[in-house]
């Protein structure tokens, strides 16, 4: 006969097992199994933003995804950047941005992390080229007439930026370098803010994303004065390059990659890197990317580190040898 007191240890222990096993289920459940969050750290409406929602989507149409992007703008990207950071490193909350997020502290008095080391570098997923518009309300064609202006009456010009250290304010500052001018400039929370300026009349010029400004260009709201590639791009062939427009040498590109939080497990990280990478492949093959002058990138998380970290090194170079401050 079994006692009392063998029957109770028997069911604790089976109690115990039950509880385990459902653990390590729990543990094990396939990613994603519930929403995922990929925060951009910039306004609606901008390249970043339009590039975001197109991974999403595919996300969501093919590897059925739960999937929201969520923009939280301002201080040039790192309000959106640290809530990533201080974030679950479970893969549930992701950063899609550019090559902003690798210079806050070049730009920055105050930055909250090291761009660099306080992230886990997920996939880097495309270049696009860069265009300089201008306001509607000015006569001049070219980027050679535009600096003639500039040097006669130079309070009529101000240049917008998404975000100080985005790839536009760095083309920018390299183009009042080239130029040998200091046309100020102005920096926003986000493409859109900027780009509505300069359709309104508020700013004079601004460097961003094809295409987050080619659509604009088109309905007639701004005018385009050059790309910033060395030859003109097959989006838009009619707009000439920076050197046919009167700059040598302004040659700049936007990139755009999802960054998660240190901690994010290598397997994890190596899984999102797959999935995001076959993700845009699909998108390339759609045409979808050709259609906004995105070039694809597929790379693993260390290129992708590599990549960064020469970047922020040419573009820090870039920012010293204009004595840009800080701020």
């Amino acid at each position: 006969m079994i006692c009392r007191r063998h029957i109770m240890a028997l069911s604790l222990a089976l109690l115990g097992a039950g509880v385990c096993s459902g653990s390590a289920v729990a543990q094990t459940a396939p990613y994603p199994n519930k929403l995922v969050k990929i925060i951009v750290p910039f306004a609606a409406g901008g390249g970043v933003d339009v590039f975001a929602r197109l991974i999403a989507e595919k996300l969501r149409s093919a590897n059925g995804y739960n999937i929201i992007v969520e923009n939280r703008p301002g201080a040039s990207g790192t309000i959106g950047g640290n809530a990533v950071r201080n974030a679950e490193a479970d893969g549930y909350t992701l950063l899609f941005s550019a090559g902003t997020q690798v210079m806050a502290q070049q730009v920055l008095k105050s930055a909250p992390y090291n761009p660099i080391d306080d992230f886990n570098f997920v996939a880097r997923v495309g270049e696009a080229p860069m265009m300089l518009v201008m306001t509607n309300g000015r006569p001049q064609k070219s980027i050679a007439e535009i600096v003639a202006d500039f040097r006669a009456n130079p309070k009529n010009w101000n240049f917008g930026t998404a975000a100080l250290g985005a790839p536009g304010h760095i083309a920018t500052i390299q183009f009042n370098a080239l130029a040998g001018v200091d046309v100020p400039i102005i920096a926003y929370p986000g493409t859109g803010p900027a780009l509505n300026d300069v359709v309104g009349g508020h700013i004079q010029l601004l460097i961003d994303p094809l295409l987050a400004l080619l659509p604009q260009v088109r309905s007639g709201k701004v005018k385009a004065v050059a790309v910033t590639t060395v030859a003109r791009t097959k989006l838009a062939p009619d707009i000439p390059t920076a050197a046919e427009a009167g700059l040598t040498g302004l040659v700049q590109s936007s990139w755009y990659g999802l960054w998660g939080p240190k901690a994010l497990p290598a397997d994890l990280v190596g899984t999102l890197n797959r999935t995001i990478n076959t993700a845009v492949q699909e998108l390339d093959k759609e045409g979808k990317l050709e259609k906004l002058g995105i070039v694809p990138t597929s790379e693993s998380p260390d290129a992708f580190r590599a990549f960064a970290a020469d970047y922020l090194a040419r573009s820090t170079g870039l920012l010293k040898a204009a004595k840009f401050e800080p701020q």
